[in-house]
């Protein structure tokens, strides 16, 4: 694998339509991230910030750039280790304060819940290896709590 790997997107501002930015409370937040041979992505603003509550938000692509990649580290170390994942689901949730007088994130929360066919003990120890690989939680300054809980498919739970 290489030691450098390159993205891109293009962001373009939608709500310009709408009128200029007079002031705080009249523009849109309204934005599309292209990206090519992808679907668009609209978004706006979270609502708390005006935006519209149905499109995508920063803080949401947050939680779910850090859900996935959570998940994606995590099954790749279960196929290596031969653990047979038949299902993967996350409540993921993140929490925002003002810190030192700035908004930001200060914790999230993972709950994967993970039924395997197999090796259940190994299958949790999996998730704090599955942290260290995920490059997205690497890269944030919060922490990321992870409550595994792991189902062996006859329905014995390991936890």
């Amino acid at each position: 694998m290489a030691d450098s790997h390159h993205f891109a997107a293009t962001l373009e501002w939608t709500g310009s339509w709408q009128g200029p930015t007079t002031d705080y409370s009249s523009y849109s937040r309204e934005y599309t991230i292209r990206m090519e041979g992808k679907p668009d992505l609209v978004g706006c603003s979270a609502p708390i910030f005006r935006g519209d509550g149905p499109l995508h938000h920063p803080e949401d692509l947050l939680v779910a750039s850090l859900s996935s990649c959570h998940m994606l580290s995590y099954l790749a170390l279960c196929a290596r280790q031969r653990i047979c994942v038949e299902s993967y689901t996350d409540q993921a949730t993140a929490r925002m304060e003002v810190k030192n007088g700035i908004l930001r994130f200060v914790e999230a929360l993972l709950h994967p819940d993970v039924t395997v066919a197999n090796d259940p003990e190994q299958a949790i120890r999996l998730h704090e290896l599955a942290h260290h690989q995920c490059f997205i939680a690497a890269s944030l300054n919060f922490p990321i709590i992870c409550r595994p809980r792991v189902t062996l498919s006859s329905s014995k739970t390991a936890n």
